[in-house]
């Protein structure tokens, strides 16, 4: 019993380190803002295309990062950002509505440590992650998306005409419930872009 509580402290005194300091974050933003011009921050996708290799549709795509104040804050005083990449595989169909085929989300977690000043990109679906000096060149990082597997064109229907489209956006889910339910309603962490779509070439 003494060791399963040994081993959920970490977990634990980590839940309650973010929390302190989300609400530390959001209350000094609040005063701040008075003083300062808030930066809402936006994303965006620029440019997305796939091409079939091999059998297999690749994703090539461009994303505009810009992070709010609020969430900059939270990232500087050590809380990570999670930067989610949804996509959808559509099938057409001439006489009913389209057919979602196909769903694939890559997360990208953001992190800034303090005593060695860089920022960390890790990707949480394949685990890689880079070292970067700057909070630009990490955004510039995260932005490059390239060569990413996103169907394999065997399990999509020959005789039909397909469409693609992406987004990304600023994910709360891991946050606790409180810290969520006042996300949502402050837009600094509303970050989310349109939906950039283009055919499915074949």
């Amino acid at each position: 019993m003494s060791a399963n509580v040994i081993n959920h402290r970490p977990v634990a005194h980590r839940a309650v380190f973010v929390l302190v300091t989300m609400f530390v974050v959001l209350m000094g933003a609040a005063v701040l803002a008075q003083d300062e011009i808030v930066r809402e921050g936006y994303f965006e996708v620029r440019s997305a295309s796939s091409e079939l290799i091999d059998g297999v549709h690749i994703l090539d795509a461009r994303l505009q990062l810009v992070l709010s104040s609020e969430a900059l804050n939270a990232l500087n005083s050590g809380v990570p950002l999670t930067i989610e990449l949804q996509l959808q595989v559509i099938r057409v169909r001439r006489f009913f509505m389209d057919a979602l085929d196909a769903e694939l989300s890559v997360r990208f977690e953001l992190e800034y440590r303090p005593l060695s000043q860089r920022y960390i990109v890790r990707n949480l679906n394949s685990g890689h992650q880079d070292s970067f000096a700057t909070l630009y060149s990490a955004l510039n990082n995260l932005g490059r998306i390239e060569v990413l597997p996103v169907i394999d064109d065997a399990l999509l229907a020959s005789d039909r005409p397909y469409r693609v489209r992406a987004r990304v956006m600023l994910q709360t889910q891991q946050y606790s419930a409180p810290l969520r339910l006042l996300f949502f309603w402050r837009s600094e962490w509303q970050l989310q872009s349109d939906w950039f779509e283009w055919t499915l070439k074949r």
